[in-house]
């Protein structure tokens, strides 16, 4: 078992920052891929950024050059840095990790960006 807990969500204004950690405990030796969500209500959760074990990142179109997504291992953390936030990046962001062949999710944290 994983467990996925984030905070960091919040209000800011457009053109802010906020910076979301995901703090994993459990089977973390386990965990091989990491990354961050988003859902807007009556949409499908997309993917925002993910993080491999070596490092790979990914970053969806909308949100490249913006956001940066780090993982601490040492500290069992993981980190999404958002930078020049837009209005449409208003969502529930939700951390997930991969491991033991299964995915895990924390319960999310709002971001709201105001125009």
């Amino acid at each position: 078992q994983v467990q996925l807990v984030e905070s960091g969500g919040g209000l800011v204004q457009a053109g802010g920052s906020l910076r979301l950690s995901c703090a994993a405990s459990g089977a973390i030796s386990s965990i091989s891929f990491m990354g961050w969500y988003r859902q807007i209500p009556g949409k499908e959760r997309e993917a925002v950024a993910t993080i491999t074990d070596d490092g790979t990142t990914f970053y969806v179109d909308s949100v490249m050059g913006r956001f940066t997504i780090s993982r601490d291992n040492a500290k069992n953390t993981l980190f999404l840095q958002m930078n020049s936030l837009k209005p449409e990046d208003t969502a529930v962001y939700y951390c997930s990790a991969f491991a033991r062949r299964r995915d895990y999710w924390g319960q999310g944290t709002q971001v709201t960006v105001s125009a």
